[in-house]
Parts: C-alpha cells; sequence; structure tokens
C-alpha cells in the first residue's frame, strides 16, 4: 500500500517543506510532488495542472494533499480535485512536523494517513514554560 502526497501551497513553501525534509529523512518513503501556486497563476490551469499530478502519484491508493492555508487559493483548487475523479483527502494547515509525520508511516492507508497528518500538524504546536 502506498499513499502519494501532493503539496499544493503559496509560492515557495512548499519547496521549502520538502528540502528541510529531505534534511531530516534523507530519503523520503513516500512519492511526493510538490505544487506551488502563484499570486497570479490562473486557478482552472492550476488544477488541471494538479489533477495530472495526482494521477501520477496515484498508484492505486489515492492522493493525501497537504495545503498550507484553508480557504486559500491551493486549498480550493486542492478541494476540486475529487471533481475530476482523484481519489483524495485534503489536510490543511500544512507545517514541517505534519509532512514529517506523513513520511513517517508509508504503510498507512489515505483514511488512516490523512488523521495522521491532522495529529502531527496539531502536535507539532508548542508553546513554551516561561522560567
Amino acid at each position: 500500500m502506498t499513499v502519494g502526497v501532493l503539496l499544493m501551497t503559496h509560492e515557495a513553501m512548499g519547496a521549502a517543506l520538502v528540502g528541510a525534509a529531505h534534511h531530516v529523512l534523507g530519503r523520503l518513503p513516500l512519492p511526493l510532488a510538490v505544487q506551488e501556486i502563484a499570486a497570479d497563476a490562473d486557478p482552472e490551469q492550476m488544477l488541471r495542472t494538479a489533477a495530472a499530478r495526482a494521477r501520477t502519484l496515484d498508484r492505486g491508493d489515492g492522493v493525501l494533499v497537504l495545503s498550507d492555508l484553508y480557504g486559500a487559493t491551493p486549498c480550493n483548487i486542492a478541494q476540486r480535485l475529487p471533481g475530476l475523479g482523484v481519489r483524495m483527502h485534503c489536510v490543511s494547515g500544512l507545517n514541517l512536523p505534519m509532512l514529517l509525520r506523513v513520511l513517517n508511516y508509508p504503510e498507512q492507508s489515505l483514511d488512516e494517513l490523512a488523521q495522521t497528518a491532522a495529529s502531527g500538524g496539531r502536535g507539532g504546536i508548542v508553546v513554551d514554560t516561561p522560567t
């Protein structure tokens, strides 16, 4: 079982997160691609490009789309992918702990991995205790 992972973010964020994940993990255990959405990008063209990327990543077990900001253009485009026949879950609020958690559980199903992503993202947010 292998779920593909597609990062849909604003410019430069996705590539930076993948670079950091490579630094921490070395080899990435899941097929992963990045689609960064420029401020002046055509949403319809980005939707078609995202659908093509998702289809390439889907090896039969679906695609987990991680977007940076709920309600923003990358997430809005991602949420339209099922209408083009893409089997996926979208989890927004992408951060490095979320991505690392996903990449540490390559054996999980699409449904499990979506929950793992959400818990990893939340768990990576910590408020320090003043000394």
